[in-house]
Formats: structure tokens, sequence, C-alpha cells
């Protein structure tokens, strides 16, 4: 058996209790590094979602995420299992006013593209590299107005067939490795 899933068994025994990152150790492990990903989840409340976009993170080198106080989906057991243990590798920070975190994460040198269906440009088209801050929406009400208003451009995935999106999770993955695959 897995070592995340030995821990994930603990977790059923006694209550998970993870301890959030904040703003500025994101910023701080983003210091000095040509290429640095932060993704920031916004109004993200399945836990089956949160834990997959958390694993594909973690998979492609995020420097970490970012989530708001409010309308997200805590990071738990359900979380943690679901993530298949990235959560121990991945830092997770918490801020009050996502739209404002993201102001200061501009201000570090970082680009904030937002993925949403409306966007003008496909991910082959954006500037998917270097320091990187990828916004994600809800499913049912995407990005919130004031994110998006943060946003320096907004991406898209390609679709050929006739449903319109992915789920939030598989189109992060996507967009991730296409940054992963400019950066590396």
């Amino acid at each position: 058996m897995t070592e995340w899933r030995e821990r994930a068994m603990e977790f059923d025994e006694a209550p998970y209790a993870y301890e959030y990152a904040t703003l500025f150790d994101l910023i701080s492990l983003a210091r000095g590094k040509k290429n640095a990903l932060i993704v920031a989840l916004d109004h993200i409340t399945d836990a089956g979602n949160m834990g997959a976009l958390l694993r594909s993170a973690e998979v492609v080198g995020a420097t970490g995420v970012l989530i708001p106080n409010k309308r997200a989906a805590p990071v738990n057991a359900a979380v943690y299992r679901t993530s298949a243990g990235a959560v121990e590798y991945l830092k997770i920070a918490r801020e009050a006013n996502l739209a404002n975190a993201l102001k200061r994460l501009k201000s570090e040198g970082f680009w904030i593209a937002g993925a949403t269906e409306q966007a003008k440009q496909t991910i082959w088209q954006a500037p998917l590299e270097g320091r990187l801050v990828l916004v994600m929406g809800a499913e049912d009400t995407g990005l919130a107005r004031l994110t998006r208003e943060v946003c320096d451009f907004e991406v898209k995935l390609p679709v050929r067939g006739f449903t319109q999106s992915l789920n939030v999770a598989q189109a992060f993955t996507a967009i991730a490795y296409e940054w992963l695959r400019r950066t590396m």
C-alpha cells in the first residue's frame, strides 16, 4: 500500500488538520525563480475537484495554491485522499480577499491568467510561461467579476466537440501541462 493511502487511513480515525501557508510563503518560494506557477482557485467548493486540482498542481511542479477563506473547499481528509497525498508536498495559502492577493502577486512580477470559456485566446496563443498565476473558477459560476478584472489576460481550451468545457480539474491539468511544456 502506498504511503499516502496509509496516511489517508489515519485520517479516518482522527480529524485531519492542514496547516495553511500564507501568501508571503508562496511569494518567498517563488522568489528568484524564472518560472513559477501559482494556482488560484476562485470558489472551488467541491472536495473532489479541489483534490484533483491539487494533485495536478503538485505533479507539474507548481509553487503553491491560493484559495479564498470563504466559499472554498477546505483541505480535509477527502481532499487529501483525492489529491493522492499531494497536499503534503504543496503549499496552500488562504486569503480573505482573492482579488487583493492577486494584485500583490502582480506586484511581485507574476502575470495573472484567468481561465474562462469567454476568453478570446486559446492556451496555444497565450503567454503561458515564466512567473504565472493561473486562476480557475467554479464550474457553475466561473471567475468572479472582481477576480476577472485583476487578470492580465484570459485563456481557454480549444474545443472541437459539442460539449463546450471540461471539468475544472481536467481543464486545469491541460492548461498546467502547457505551462510545464513551455518552461521545461
